[in-house]
């Protein structure tokens, strides 16, 4: 198992990138969470098999389709206390 906290900032809210997440991340059988940030980055968890975390990263870098993703910074982290994937309030 693999858990990552990962920090994307460009052209990501407005554009649909949470839904888009929740759904690639749910669509890889991960756990975690994804939300916005008051200073206009994405923030999220993502924990699960180690290759199904990898994937989702790399889609991340590329995001969706009305998105523009200048950086992506990722962590080793905890894995969530909760299973699934969810979206949270903006922090």
């Amino acid at each position: 198992m693999a858990a990552r906290l990962i920090r994307i900032r460009g052209r990501v809210h407005g554009v649909g990138f949470r839904d888009w997440l929740l759904r690639e991340a749910r669509a890889h059988g991960l756990a975690g969470w994804v939300r916005n940030r008051q200073d206009g980055s994405v923030e999220a968890l993502l924990s699960g098999d180690e290759a199904a975390v990898r994937d989702v990263l790399s889609a991340c870098r590329l995001g969706p389709p009305l998105a523009r993703v200048d950086e992506l910074v990722e962590s080793f982290s905890e894995a969530p206390d909760e299973p699934g994937f969810r979206r949270l309030p903006t922090a």
